[in-house]
């Protein structure tokens, strides 16, 4: 049996201190297909369930997160769960589930079974009562939902006491912080990566730092020069050498100090880190979700324009473009500024620019690209691959590999 290309996405979940402990698994089958509609919603599930597991492989796809899993009726009763982790997996039941007998028993042998249960799309009625004891999660379309509607959910969630409220589509800070005062504990939706202008912002001195650093690695500065400006700002140093000593470095040889990593790392690679210490200068215990999606970003981008052009030194040069692109497109929301007054004093090339600016040229289409897998947005995805030439297996693997990748920066090798 041939085998379906497919188009994978995830979309992180928050806690209220704003950490990644999950990502909704989402995807799309048949990329040649105009047609995004899901037509089958065991058949849909049963692919999320198969891919993450034999396509992308659990700990590609989650990192050390949890995964949420939309279910139908007959996936729920399914024996397709034991294939699962359960730990692992969150199993989003969605609301067009008929509750009766035989769902609340089959929920009562999952949850011993150690998956935790969450309603998708919830609006408390008094139907829901019988399952509500199984139920850890509920889950609720903030975008969508009528404050009475939210405000009752919530107090239903109040009265269980074991239940978490989960705010969907939280789309920015404010709709965050609104949520985070009404009673959610977990948050999904990119509130967190859209730009905020704060006029008279004061940047941290570490990404001042930072971006002199990079302005002198652009200009192709004296080492010792930019030895120097990283000895005044110890942070930096410190966050240099943990994500250079992580497992998503990989490098075979480990490093004890300053000058031994920059000069092992070469410029190169010098830069790709400098540019990731930009979204972490004081090496925080924690990976933020900014730093994670810019990382996956620029390194979807990165491996995807390594396949755009034959020549191997164009490809390496396009490569490292790419990379630029992807890490930098979050700068606004960095530093809470526009985009062009951020990268004028940078030294960029005009054609890493306009892709930031405007979205133009390969490097602007690789960066659309990979807000389109962001976002499932995939029959934009699905046409735009295309006209790069890549085929769904490459983008898959490419994912794959930028996620792993990402999810280790940080974690230190032992």
């Amino acid at each position: 049996m041939q085998q379906e290309n497919i188009l994978f996405a995830r979309q992180p979940i928050l806690n209220s201190g704003s950490a990644i402990v999950g990502y909704e698994l989402l995807f799309r089958s048949d990329a040649a297909s105009s047609d995004a509609n899901v037509t089958n919603d065991l058949s849909a599930s049963t692919d999320v369930i198969v891919n993450a597991i034999c396509q992308f492989g659990i700990d590609n796809a989650l990192g050390w997160h949890q995964g949420f899993i939309n279910v139908s009726y007959e996936l729920l009763m399914s024996d397709l769960l034991e294939l699962l982790p359960p730990k692992r997996v969150v199993l989003e039941i969605l609301p067009s589930v008929k509750i009766n007998d035989s769902l609340i028993n089959r929920c009562r042998e999952l949850k011993s079974k150690g998956f935790q249960l969450a309603l998708d799309d919830f609006n408390y009625a008094p139907h829901y009562d019988p399952l509500l004891d199984q139920v850890d999660i509920v889950k609720l379309d903030v975008l969508h939902s009528a404050p009475t509607a939210i405000t009752q959910s919530l107090q239903v969630v109040e009265r269980y006491g074991h239940i978490r409220g989960l705010a969907d589509k939280v789309e920015d800070p404010a709709q965050f912080q609104y949520c985070r005062s009404a009673g959610f504990s977990l948050f999904q939706g990119y509130f967190f990566a859209r730009p905020i202008p704060v006029s008279g912002k004061k940047i941290n001195p570490n990404q001042t730092a930072l971006l002199r650093i990079l302005s002198m690695l652009l200009a192709d500065a004296d080492s010792g020069a930019i030895e120097q400006v990283f000895k005044g700002c110890p942070y930096l140093s410190v966050s240099l050498l943990r994500l250079v000593n992580s497992v998503g470095m990989g490098v075979t040889q480990k490093i004890g100090s300053l000058r031994q990593a920059l000069c092992l790392l070469g410029r190169r690679q010098l830069l790709r880190w400098v540019q990731l210490l930009l979204y972490a200068p004081n090496a925080a215990t924690e990976i933020s979700p900014l730093l994670q999606l810019a990382a996956v970003r620029a390194r979807l981008m990165e491996s995807i324009a390594a396949l755009c052009v034959q020549n191997c030194r164009q490809a390496e040069q396009l490569a490292e473009r790419a990379f630029m692109v992807g890490i930098l497109s979050k700068a606004d929301v960095l530093f809470g500024d526009a985009m062009e007054a951020l990268l004028s004093p940078l030294g960029l090339i005009d054609e890493v620019k306009a892709a930031i600016l405007d979205r133009t040229g390969l490097l602007g289409d690789l960066l659309t690209l990979a807000e389109h897998m962001e976002t499932g947005d995939f029959n934009a995805a699905a046409a735009l691959i295309k006209v790069l030439g890549v085929s769904p297996t490459d983008l898959t693997a490419a994912q794959s590999e930028a996620m792993h990748w990402a999810d280790n920066l940080g974690k230190e090798e032992h």
